[in-house]
């Protein structure tokens, strides 16, 4: 229910701690069966305001792999367990036999995450990066899950295969679904060598879309993208920043002397080392004189990006306050990926007091105001990314005042305040939800009336 639930039990965790996962004893909770004589579950046509929710939220990418989609769940997951909701996470496992793929019930020992237990469906991985596990299963073992934890929204975090699933299960079951557009997937066809496949993925991204009840898109650029295929109900739910973590505080000296040790100024990208982050446009930022490029971060293009700049430092993967200082310790922080639905990194540049050259198409358009907190280039304009970037690398006046105005532009962006957006969106997915069914059952009791008028001369009434 919606009021009066005591909390879920243990304690919050820290966001996006990945520390906060293990296993814990039976799994309490209650089953609910759906008795409405259509699928729609009846605690969905009249409710009042949400107090707390209960939610599933299905993760197309979970931990232990560490991306965009993860990093968004852990921090709404830590927000929820505040508010005391009711949370049961669906993702994929990290193999195709840890779970039973035909099991319909909640494990009794469920690895659990922020206090909430996770359950995993059988996956496979990416021939090319099989830190990616892509989902296997059926549509029906989640709707029976659905259908067993009752919840009273559905939270779908980049929605492509276990995604889709959770959206027809729900859609059958007359549960409102909110899913997050978080991942340009069609853009990476023509990246991984398969343009045949692009428009095949944008009409599976349609009927993702317009099967869900909400959609919420990160970015301006992806708002007008969707809504030009087509798809309705779309909300802008843009990603929190961790002031505390990447903070210009964290800028370190003797990180710096090991990164720069002439004193060079530091270039810096993190981000997954994959094709369709275009990293290898950062060769000609690479032998610049006076500069460094660092290179932060893991991917299968590691091998090959290595050749490609041979100047470079790459600093593998790093994470929580290590990664912040290795941020806040650049002098420019660049991406070329012309795929960002968001791109958070640049926002964790910017509260670092880094500015930012990024390519100017998707997140970037958002949160890069040129001349100001950083510049945009066009796609493909190679010299005008060497060009921006070497003058704020020369120009340290210029380079000092666009760090205090990026700093400046995502105070406030807070974890907190846009988990508490979110919080609005499941309201409105539930009320919308409750609208479109009775539109539809009006429109059913219309045509039946109009069917038994037609009969009703002839002696014949439907059944």
């Amino acid at each position: 229910m919606v009021t009066g639930r005591a909390p879920p039990s243990g304690e919050a965790g820290p966001h996006g701690g990945a520390e906060q996962c293990k296993v814990r004893g039976k799994h309490n909770s209650r089953t609910v069966h759906l008795v409405a004589t259509s699928p729609l579950s009846r605690r969905h046509l009249h409710r009042p305001t949400l107090v707390t929710v209960k939610v599933v939220v299905v993760a197309e990418s979970f931990l232990p792999h560490m991306n965009g989609v993860t990093n968004s769940v852990l921090h709404v997951l830590a927000h929820l367990r505040r508010r005391g909701d009711d949370v049961t996470v669906i993702a994929p496992s990290d193999s195709l036999f840890d779970s039973n793929p035909l099991a319909e019930e909640i494990p009794d020992q469920p690895e659990l995450c922020h206090g909430y237990p996770v359950i995993r469906v059988p996956s496979l991985p990416l021939p090319d990066y099989p830190k990616v596990r892509v989902a296997a299963g059926f549509v029906m073992r989640i709707r029976h899950l659905l259908e067993d934890i009752a919840p009273d929204v559905v939270h779908v975090a980049s929605p492509f295969v276990l995604g889709w699933r959770a959206i027809q299960a729900a859609e059958a079951l007359g549960l409102p679904t909110v899913s997050i557009y978080q991942t340009e997937v069609p853009t990476y066809a023509a990246r991984y060598k398969l343009p045949w496949a692009e428009e095949l993925l944008w009409q599976h991204v349609d009927r993702m879309h317009r099967a869900s009840t909400l959609t919420l898109v990160p970015s301006s650029f992806c708002k007008t993208q969707l809504r030009g295929r087509g798809i309705p109900r779309l909300k802008t739910w843009r990603r929190g920043v961790d002031a505390d973590r990447f903070h210009p505080a964290r800028r370190s000296a003797q990180l710096r002397a090991q990164l720069a040790p002439k004193g060079e100024k530091l270039i810096g990208f993190v981000g997954r080392l994959a094709a369709e982050k275009q990293i290898e446009d950062l060769a000609v930022l690479d032998a610049l004189p006076g500069t460094r490029l660092v290179i932060i971060g893991t991917g299968p293009q590691e091998s090959a990006l290595r050749k490609r700049l041979p100047h470079a430092h790459f600093a593998g993967f790093q994470g929580g306050d290590t990664l912040g200082e290795y941020v806040a310790s650049l002098d420019v922080f660049v991406h070329p990926g012309e795929a960002e639905t968001f791109c958070q990194t640049i926002q964790e540049a910017m509260a670092a007091a880094v500015p930012v050259v990024a390519v100017g198409r998707g997140g970037p358009l958002d949160l890069v105001d040129p001349g100001r907190t950083g510049w945009l280039y066009q796609p493909g304009d190679l010299p005008a990314l060497r060009s921006a970037v070497e003058h704020l690398c020369a120009d340290d006046d210029a380079r000092s005042a666009f760090a205090q105005a990026a700093h400046h532009e995502v105070r406030g962006r807070t974890w907190e305040a846009v988990c508490n957006q979110l919080i609005g969106h499941y309201s409105r997915a539930i009320e919308v939800n409750r609208r479109l069914h009775s539109m539809r059952a009006r429109r059913y009791l219309t045509g039946q009336s109009r069917l038994a008028g037609a009969l009703m001369p002839l002696g014949v009434l439907p059944r």
